[in-house]
């Protein structure tokens, strides 16, 4: 009688122990899950389409909603490039106008993707994003980036024209930080970036001031500055961490900005709005220094910004204002737009 009582216990014990494992089990992938905020972009109402402004054909430039722009000169009136036989060469008209191509996710918990509606896609054995900061101080951040091609412009049948400016792309996550070494480590990241030593010095920090100014003012910084990042402070190292934390909004916008100067170094993104004939015609040439006025920014989540674009560098003031809150509201994601010089044939 005594051992069926003590085998009972035991049982007893064993079944709690076996309901507290289960409980554990369920609360951390709940809170795992509310780690990971988002929703499926609006294509319609979502998108800043007024940024796709200006566009220049030659000398001709239509900019009906002031929008902002980065000044480049303007393509020229005609053009030509190479053909496949009998023909040898094309002519065509210059034209330059702001493509929507690119999602940048900036995410604390690894795998999370706010445009694919808040799922995690997996779980890897890397570092979570953190961030700390006290009280009027600047802390220190890190945050996973995801790279998406988002071709939008074809998917609704938008595209200005064929020849050189049409992209043949699809839906795709494209760069995963997760899975590359040298994005959780300042260290190993100066493999990639050994021109770094050069601006870790009082001098060539306090240059990026007029960086700061010149993107408050027009809304794009210096290309010529191109380890600054504005108001968000340095470029380097191109890693996931940022030292300059103040806030989730300009911490995700600096590593948006490292992103696309890494893919830069590695070849991964290229020259898109320069004259010359290899991006004119074939759509890229490699740029391992970033011109970061390339590029302009809008936020799809947690709240979109759908009014201008931004280039990298512009205080977040300008409309970061409650796009920022506790738990759905500390991941990120950005349309990234890229000027486009292109032949139209």
């Amino acid at each position: 009688m005594l051992k069926n009582f003590q085998l009972i216990e035991r049982f007893k014990r064993y079944f709690r122990v076996i309901a507290i494992i289960t409980l554990l089990l369920l609360t951390s992938h709940k809170a795992y899950a509310v780690a990971c905020g988002g929703r499926f972009p609006n294509p319609i109402t979502d998108i800043c389409w007024s940024c796709m402004f200006p566009i220049q054909i030659g000398t001709i430039k239509m900019n009906p909603v002031k929008e902002n722009d980065n000044f480049d000169p303007p393509p020229p009136m005609f053009c030509s490039c190479p053909a496949p036989p009998p023909i040898l060469k094309r002519v065509g008209v210059g034209i330059s106008f702001w493509e929507p191509a690119r999602i940048a996710e900036v995410v604390r918990t690894p795998m999370c993707s706010p445009t694919l509606n808040g799922v995690v896609l997996g779980k890897l054995p890397v570092p979570a994003g953190t961030h700390s900061k006290t009280k009027n101080t600047v802390g220190e951040a890190f945050y996973h980036v995801h790279w998406i091609q988002y071709p939008v412009l074809n998917w609704l049948g938008m595209m200005i024209s064929g020849g050189a400016c049409f992209v043949s792309e699809t839906f795709d996550i494209a760069y995963f930080s997760e899975v590359d070494p040298f994005w959780d480590d300042d260290e190993v990241s100066f493999i990639l970036n050994p021109e770094a030593v050069l601006f870790a010095n009082p001098i060539a920090q306090a240059a990026c001031a007029a960086d700061s100014i010149k993107a408050a003012t027009t809304g794009f910084g210096l290309d010529i500055l191109f380890w600054c990042s504005g108001s968000q402070g340095s470029l380097y190292p191109l890693s996931g961490s940022h030292a300059n934390h103040i806030g989730g909004v300009d911490s995700s916008l600096a590593l948006v900005h490292k992103m696309i100067f890494k893919l830069h170094r590695q070849v991964q993104a290229h020259d898109t709005s320069t004259a010359l004939p290899t991006t004119m015609c074939n759509g890229w040439t490699p740029q391992p220094i970033l011109r970061k006025n390339q590029y302009k920014q809008q936020m799809l989540y947690p709240v979109p910004q759908n009014m201008k674009g931004y280039g990298f560098g512009a205080p977040s003031m300008l409309w970061g204002a409650g796009r920022e809150f506790p738990y759905k509201g500390e991941d990120f994601s950005y349309l990234v737009w890229r000027k486009r010089q292109c032949c139209a044939l």
